[in-house]
């Protein structure tokens, strides 16, 4: 039921993500609902399509069913007073969309989204500013920073949910030691990320309270490869 859900509007798309079971919680629901995708891509024509779209630099907003699956996959992850890591942030729009869970679930909490396009990063703040979230960056309730993904953020770790929006070609040890207890992360990995061949799963990777750590294949997928900022400066072409 994926790829079918677009709409003639942002409401439109979200009703339609609930109607196909991609979207099942409120908490999700209202999220996307209050977060116009249109403020986030280049085409806005082409906003509530169910689909991925380029936003420069060799990067691109996934499709929104994906970004359905990493929220709802996240969600109980997603809790007041914790912080959380949005890797390949983009656009800014998992990060709008994760902001406003954590106001849901009580209003404390930070959201950092790290991106190594630093254009990218000026970018998103932009797009987060014209939806109506210029005060939560001024306040440091969102933080858009430049840096490589593949590292973490270590300086607001450890974080409740860890969402990477590009494939990696591991699981690495250094975002684990990033995720807190009880926490988790939604991550796609492919047998050759860097140079964007083999297949893509999706990993669910969960840490309990007393640190064990488990990770579960969830599904196949297709997503840009997470990779160094001068190789994805090398493919970009305007």
């Amino acid at each position: 039921m994926a790829w079918r859900s677009t709409g003639a509007t942002n409401a439109e798309l979200v009703a339609n993500m609930q109607s196909a079971g991609l979207i099942k919680s409120s908490c999700v629901a209202q999220a996307f609902a209050q977060t116009d995708r249109a403020h986030y891509v280049k085409e806005h024509s082409r906003a509530y399509e169910d689909a991925p779209s380029s936003i420069g630099y060799s990067a691109t907003i996934s499709a929104p069913h994906m970004h359905a699956y990493a929220a709802e996959s996240l969600q109980s992850s997603i809790r007041q007073g914790k912080a959380v890591l949005d890797i390949g942030s983009g656009s800014g729009y998992t990060a709008a969309i994760f902001h406003r869970m954590l106001e849901r679930e009580g209003g404390h909490g930070k959201v950092v989204g790290i991106e190594h396009i630093r254009e990218l990063v000026e970018q998103s703040k932009r797009n987060l500013k014209a939806d109506g979230l210029a005060p939560q960056l001024e306040q440091g309730h969102i933080q858009m920073v430049c840096g490589d993904g593949r590292l973490g953020w270590p300086e607001d770790a450890p974080y409740g949910a860890i969402h990477v929006g590009a494939a990696a070609p591991n699981i690495t040890e250094a975002l684990v030691q990033q995720l807190d207890k009880g926490g988790k992360m939604f991550i796609p990995v492919s047998e050759d990320a860097v140079l964007g061949r083999g297949d893509q799963y999706i990993w669910e990777v969960e840490k309990d309270e007393q640190g064990v750590v488990r990770k579960r294949k969830v599904m196949g997928v297709m997503y840009v490869p997470l990779t160094d900022a001068e190789r994805q400066r090398s493919l970009y072409t305007i």
